[in-house]
């Protein structure tokens, strides 16, 4: 795509304000978790979630071994979970001694105080670029809608835990 092009691509993507998701998985005794932005319903029947994580996030490499991802949905009032989440790398901070949380589908941690979330069983894993798409069948879950959802252009001060 020409410079001019691509431009244009970047002024029309950055009109968009979707919500935001903290991810955690957990494999081989090891835990992780991120905020997500690029993630979308992708099927209703049968129901299918598509995550994208970032090649550069920790949470990339734990999901590469894993099962099962857990998608919480980010209400406005949990800022400070975002900014942790997305404002730390896992490879510095172990961001699960700073928040609640409890084990989740095969070990998977739920944030306790995210009131709405799915697990959902990784069915394929799909490189994008710079980001890896996983496929996800949901398998449990919890919905309370806990509040508006956190989105992007809400949390866009939020400095990324890694180069982007």
């Amino acid at each position: 795509m020409p410079p001019s092009e691509r431009a244009e691509f970047e002024e029309l993507m950055a009109q968009l304000d979707y919500s935001l998701f903290i991810v955690t998985v957990a494999a081989g005794g090891e835990r992780s978790g991120c905020l997500v932005g690029f993630a979308s319903q992708v099927s209703i029947r049968p129901s299918r979630f598509l995550i994208c994580l970032s090649v550069k996030n920790r949470t990339f490499e734990v999901a590469q071994r894993a099962s099962v991802v857990v998608v919480h949905f980010v209400p406005q009032q949990a800022e400070e979970l975002a900014v942790l989440f997305g404002g730390q790398t896992g490879d510095e901070t172990d961001k699960f001694a700073r928040c609640d949380w409890r084990d989740g589908p095969d070990g998977t941690p739920v944030l306790t105080s995210l009131q709405d979330w799915f697990a959902g069983r990784i069915l394929e894993r799909r490189d994008f670029g710079d980001h890896w798409g996983l496929l996800l069948e949901p398998i449990d879950g919890e919905a309370r809608r806990s509040g508006s959802p956190l989105t992007f252009r809400r949390a866009k001060w939020i400095e990324p835990g890694h180069e982007p």
